[in-house]
């Protein structure tokens, strides 16, 4: 059985830039975002692993950081949630971009 999904992901966007690096790599962006809602965040270092593990409870923002084939990094960023425990949106970008 599959894990659950960890939370919502809101409205998916991505800047230009990281549509160009997947595309570049000839990658596509479901399978990060799917690692990105179960709660695999990636090559984040462990104060931002653990940020993340709080932020789930808290509602707070959620960032993966994932190496695409080609090297190149692709961050993805959950914002937080409203006072509903709604999250608004998921945004694929390049560290350069935020």
């Amino acid at each position: 059985m599959a894990e659950p999904e960890k939370f919502l992901l809101g409205r998916i966007v991505a800047t230009p830039d990281a549509l160009e690096a997947l595309s570049e790599a000839g990658e596509e962006a479901f399978p990060y975002l799917d690692r990105h809602i179960h709660g695999d965040w990636g090559e984040v270092c462990e104060e931002d692993r653990r940020e993340n593990e709080l932020s789930l409870q808290q509602g707070m923002r959620l960032i993966s950081d994932y190496t695409l084939k080609n090297g190149t990094t692709i961050w993805i960023i959950t914002e937080a949630a409203d006072e509903h425990g709604r999250r608004c949106a998921t945004t694929f970008l390049l560290p350069q971009n935020y």
